[in-house]
């Protein structure tokens, strides 16, 4: 019989504690840092992608974070693994409130043992899905020192003691390319191989990856070997059909983030100039991929006039199969499709601690979805690929 071998998860979070930057920013910078104040539970607006929240004045508290006039509290639907669904909400909460595991390394590698779980790769929560809360500050050598402080909680106590288990992600300066591949450099030195970087970097009003603008940073992750990672939502924008349409509908909707952004690669020619860079699709699921690239092939054939100078030798799927992966929990499509996919792209994940997670049912879950398929094609999709992928050192 096949077995789901212990999973390697590349879609996770840290809710980040109180004490990130105050202790690590210098300190002239320490009063303006990112801070924990315990306020009333805040009534929240969805904007362009982004919470707009204030304090309520009821009895109820929540961990609110303040930083440069921003005010976001922590809430339940962020952290709350293993809660049934009936039972999360938007509500603001403490640390208290919510699972250990959600802020601290020792207290995670235990959930993760409980999940079947070897290593786990976590994205931030406060910062945003590529750290751009840091990016978007007018005083850039705050925003720098935040992110440098934000890298160095991630490698020194997030991942330190967890012997390989937990797997550093980085962020960068997103406002001066040659920053960001120096923050790269910095970091690939001291063992990290993947950076948080935006689907769509044009929706945060940066240039986009049709320019060359990003080619310092670009180069840099090819030479350090750091992939590029991706999470659902990190172009800040959500898809809805309406103003006045649920929450839900965003919610569905939004992996044409994910399908806009690897369309928007494979006509890039970035894949050209840096033949060994590699892409990480985080929370995206999978079920999507056929079609757009086969779509992406035959408008790369049939619609020549529209590529220009800059049309590529080769078709768009040679530059999928060769550096794009995706990753997945809740798509049965997806493995149905798995032959048009390719099992070599595709990576599992468990979402902890947010409500969309598997925690602690992953192994039962991944048993569901992919237990089916041959012992070699689980093990890659489990566990093997991510290792290849991240250069990790455990036993595929």
């Amino acid at each position: 019989m096949s077995v789901i071998p212990r999973i390697i998860s590349v879609d996770d979070h840290v809710i980040e504690p109180a004490d990130v930057w105050t202790s690590r920013l210098p300190a002239a910078y320490v009063e303006r840092a990112p801070r924990i104040h315990i306020a009333p539970k805040g009534k929240m607006t969805l904007v362009e992608g982004a919470w707009v929240e204030a304090p309520g004045d009821g009895d109820e508290m929540a961990a609110w974070w303040h930083f440069e006039g921003r005010r976001y509290q922590i809430k339940r639907m962020v952290a709350c693994p293993g809660m049934p669904p009936e039972e999360v909400t938007m509500e603001g909460v403490t640390y208290d409130d919510i699972a250990p595991g959600c802020y601290d390394p020792v207290a995670r590698v235990a959930d993760m043992e409980a999940n079947h779980v070897e290593a786990s790769l976590c994205f931030p929560n406060y910062p945003r899905f590529c750290g751009q809360l840091f990016s978007e500050v007018e005083d850039r050598t705050l925003g720098r020192l935040c992110i440098e402080a934000y890298n160095d909680f991630m490698i020194d106590e997030w991942c330190g003691d967890s012997a390989g288990r937990l797997i550093p992600l980085c962020v960068v300066p997103l406002w001066d390319p040659q920053l960001a591949a120096a923050e790269v450099r910095r970091n690939a030195a001291r063992g990290c191989r993947a950076v948080a970087f935006s689907e769509l970097p044009s929706w945060l009003g940066l240039p986009s990856i049709h320019t060359r603008h990003w080619d310092p940073f670009f180069q840099a992750c090819e030479e350090t070997s750091t992939v590029l990672a991706m999470h659902i939502g990190s172009g800040t924008k959500t898809v809805t059909t309406s103003p006045d349409a649920p929450t839900v509908v965003a919610a569905n909707l939004i992996a044409c983030n994910s399908v806009a952004s690897m369309v928007d690669w494979l006509f890039s020619g970035v894949f050209d100039r840096f033949p060994g860079i590699q892409l990480l699709y985080a929370e995206s699921q999978i079920g999507w991929i056929p079609y757009f690239v086969e779509r992406a092939d035959d408008t790369w054939q049939t619609h020549q006039w529209a590529q220009g100078e800059e049309r590529s030798q080769r078709p768009p799927s040679d530059y999928y199969r060769e550096h794009i992966s995706a990753c997945f929990f809740k798509d049965t499509v997806g493995i149905d499709l798995l032959d048009r996919i390719g099992e070599d792209n595709v990576l599992f994940e468990t979402d902890y601690p947010h409500q969309d997670g598997t925690f602690p049912r992953s192994k039962q879950v991944a048993e569901e979805l992919f237990g089916h398929l041959p012992q070699p094609t689980i093990n890659k999709i489990a566990r093997g690929n991510a290792i290849k992928l991240l250069g990790l050192d455990f036993e595929p």
